[in-house]
Parts: structure tokens; sequence; C-alpha cells
């Protein structure tokens, strides 16, 4: 670890290996990200792909890349980086590996929302609205069943997978009162999927985004590496803990809510990310902007595989991160499991 002086009142702590690990998850990223924009029925060289994006290429180019391809990425990418943000802020609070908002009900709650949103026959603007309102709502629930005194992370995991249990049986029923072809819209919509996602849906996430991520990452990271080593560790040094952990939640959940409104429930990437990003750097503490920068690679990643891995077929990029991310979750366990630790 290096330290960087900025003056005589600002420092910053450097480690190279985080540093490489987090620049080259950004390079994978993006390169991914031109690739799947020049392959289809029309494809297209990288040099074609960037002169367009610039705003160089013919009217045909211009409209298959800014108005088709590029948003579908963008929406990858900014869906993955939320994911991962979340999904860390969460493992941090719970000081557990498998702190995600798929496991502690948050997603359910998102899809709750949209859910009654599409039974109620709302367009996808109104859907994205339900499901942001859904994941908001399950937050305020969770976070205060959870409060004695404060909520400490062992009460948010046992809260959230309660409520989680819960509102599965609320999503089945829902699904049961729609008509066909409502059913049928919302199960696409809950398996997570990019298909047809334009501006319309990725701005908004992308305010969130510029918004809520300085706010967790410089505002919350430092105290959430203290917090890690317990309440009363954390305390005694000057942080607030309780603050902390009511900004960083519902910073959190903002982020998966929003990333459900884009994109569906997408499963696993917010479980995956901050383990993956944590193992590549060897960092202590939560390591908020390497997950981030790992959930955005891997999104593109897996929606790549669910465009081209059946020549057939394109499958929802829901399908792609539940198969890898379970089995990552299963070995998660088994490793747990070795370690005396469940």
């Amino acid at each position: 670890m290096r330290v960087v002086r900025i003056g005589s009142l600002v420092s910053l702590r450097i480690r190279p290996r985080a540093l490489l690990a987090t620049g080259g998850c950004v390079l994978v990223a993006v390169l991914f990200g031109l690739y799947t924009i020049g392959r289809g029925d029309y494809p297209m060289s990288l040099g074609e792909v960037l002169d367009t994006i610039a705003g160089h290429g013919t009217p045909t180019q211009d409209f298959i890349v800014n108005e088709v391809r590029l948003p579908r990425v963008v929406a990858a990418l900014s869906v993955g980086a939320a994911l991962g943000l979340a999904g860390a802020v969460f493992q941090s609070l719970v000081r557990n590996p498998l702190g995600s908002p798929d496991l502690l009900g948050f997603t359910q709650g998102a899809a709750t929302g949209a859910l009654l949103v599409v039974i109620a026959g709302g367009g996808t603007m109104a859907l994205a609205g339900g499901a942001v309102l859904g994941g908001l709502a399950t937050g305020v629930v969770v976070y205060a069943l959870a409060w004695r005194g404060g909520a400490p992370g062992f009460r948010l995991i046992l809260v959230g997978i309660g409520v989680s249990a819960m509102l599965t049986g609320v999503n089945g029923y829902l699904l049961t009162r729609g008509k066909l072809t409502e059913a049928a819209r919302a199960l696409l919509w809950l398996t997570g999927s990019l298909d047809g996602r334009g501006w319309a849906q990725v701005v908004p996430l992308l305010v969130v985004l510029a918004v809520l991520a300085p706010i967790v990452v410089l505002g919350c990271g430092r105290a959430l590496r203290v917090i890690e080593m317990g309440d009363d560790t954390a305390a005694a040094v000057g942080v607030r803990v309780e603050r902390t952990r009511l900004t960083a939640l519902a910073g959190a959940v903002v982020l998966a809510s929003f990333a459900a409104a884009t994109a569906g429930p997408v499963g696993f990437v917010a479980l995956t990310a901050p383990q993956l990003a944590q193992r590549l750097t060897r960092a202590p503490g939560p390591n908020l902007v390497p997950a981030a920068c790992v959930g955005a690679a891997l999104m593109v990643s897996a929606d790549w595989i669910a465009q081209r891995a059946f020549a057939a077929h394109r499958l929802p990029v829901g399908v792609v991160t539940g198969l890898l991310g379970g089995g990552y979750l299963v070995w998660l366990l088994a490793r747990q499991r070795k370690a005396g630790r469940i």
C-alpha cells in the first residue's frame, strides 16, 4: 500500500494490486461492450463503432449503434455497477458473504411492486416506478423490523430472509391473478432481461448512480471498513455507526431498486461481484469501487453470452447470471462449510 499526499491536508492510500484489478475490470467491461455493439445481423468493426459513437457514422450506423445497441450495453454496465456496489454494501453491513439484495428480500420487494403495476395494466415506465417503490418499501420494512436500539447485521439477515420468503409467496399469488398476457409479460421481467431497453429506461439509473455512488463510496466507505470490526470498536473511534449504516443501507436499496426497474430482478450479480472483487484485490474492507467494476464486467459479459451462446435462441440475461451465480453460491457454501463457518 502506498500513501500519496495532495497538499498538506489530503492523503490517499493506494493499493497497486487493487488499482490494477479495478482497471482491468473496467477495460474488460468496455471492450466487451464495444465488441457486443459491433456484433449482430449488421456487423461493424471496432473502428466503425467508435466512429459512430463519436458522431461520424452513416445514418444507418447511427441508428443501429446509438438507438438500438448502445442503450442495451450502457444498461448492462450501469445495472452491473449498481448491483455490484449495492452487494458490497450489504455484505459489509451484515458481515457475511451471503448478504445480497437477492437473498434479503429487496429484489423480491421490487418484483412485488412491478407485479402490482403489471396486473393493474400499467405501462413500461409505470412498471419501473412500481419496482422502485416496492424495493424502497421493503427496505423500510426490513430496517424497521430489525431495529431494536440499532440494526446489527445478523438481525438484518434474519428479518430480510423472512421478508423475502413472504414476498416470494405474494409474488406467486399475484402471478395467478393476472391475465395470461400480463402474466407472460411479468414472467419475462422477473427473469431479468435487457431486451428492448432504450435511453428512457437507462437514464434514470445513470442519474441515480451519479448521485449515490459518490455518497456511498466517499461518505461511507471508510466508516464501513471500521464497522466491519464491530459496532463497539467503530463507536470507540468516533464512527456514527447507526447513521452510517442507515445511509449506506438506503443508498444500496435505492441502487438495487433502480437496477431492478431497468433490467428486472437480475440474480446473483450483487452476490458474486463483491466476492470476486475481494479475491482480485486481496484488500480488506468492502471494496466498493472494485465491486462496482466487477459487477459491470459480469453483467455485460453475461449479456453477450445470453445473446451469442445459443445461435437459435437468445436467452434473458437473468438466466445466464442465475446459472453462473448459482454455481458460485454452491461453491461458496461448500467453502464455508469446509472452513467450519456453517
